[in-house]
């Protein structure tokens, strides 16, 4: 049973998506709110499991709310303007409904919230990431990542043909990345494992570069290798 919340400050849509959710079993209506600060209670991984969020909302708009949440819960955006889809998927949203929303595609919603709640140890990890760099998602492959760097204002993701400029932080980026391909060496340093020629002492040998071992992350980095060894 998947439990929803619905956030939307105009009546006819929080009416109609009411009606989607109660004609699919495996869904849960938690509450359907018009005032955004109300949900805001709500909004918690003990109470609800996805929420079907407005963007333009008075008090509080549906990027706000998501900031103020920090990926607490999963996020569908329904929006009658296409131009926040950007700004939703910064918040790695996992879907983007545009108004009027068909029955149809709501439950393609319902699917992919599915599917991101279900563990599934043998599902593949994606093949890439969008980064954020000069007002554009950049595709990067996780095949072509070799270990991002990280400074006080940006991060510095190195390539095999590349480096690339984003100023999201390498806390984010940990979370976005899968954690069966990467793993934190350092406060200032993700690598990808399938990419280390080497471990001298407490460096890390990957082509040219050498990177430190954190003290502080040693031991779950040395880990991490021994099971993708063992596994």
């Amino acid at each position: 049973m998947i439990r929803c919340l619905l956030v939307d400050d105009e009546p006819w849509a929080l009416d109609l998506m009411v009606s989607y959710v109660s004609k699919l079993p495996n869904l849960q209506l938690v509450a359907a709110c018009d005032k955004p600060l109300e949900a805001l209670r709500l909004a918690t991984p003990e109470k609800t499991d996805v929420i079907f969020l407005d963007i333009q909302m008075p008090e509080l708009d549906g990027l706000q709310f998501m900031q103020a949440i920090n990926n607490k819960c999963k996020v569908v955006i329904t929006s009658a303007y296409t131009e926040y889809a950007i700004h939703g998927f910064e918040h790695n949203v996992t879907d983007y409904l545009l108004k009027p929303i068909s029955f149809e595609r709501f439950c393609k919603a319902v699917q992919k919230v599915t599917e991101q709640l279900t563990p599934g140890p043998s599902a593949p990890a994606a093949p890439h990431i969008f980064i954020k760099t000069d007002q554009k998602l950049v595709k990067v492959r996780f095949d072509e990542i070799l270990f991002l760097e990280g400074a006080r204002d940006y991060v510095l993701i190195h390539t095999t043909h590349d480096k690339i400029i984003t100023l999201d932080s390498l806390r984010n980026l940990e979370e976005a990345l899968p954690g069966n391909l990467f793993a934190r060496a350092h406060k200032s340093y993700i690598v990808a494992v399938d990419k280390i020629d080497a471990i001298e002492r407490n460096r890390i040998v990957i082509g040219e570069h050498y990177l430190p071992i954190g003290e502080s992350h040693k031991a779950g980095f040395l880990a991490r290798l021994n099971r993708g060894r063992n596994g």
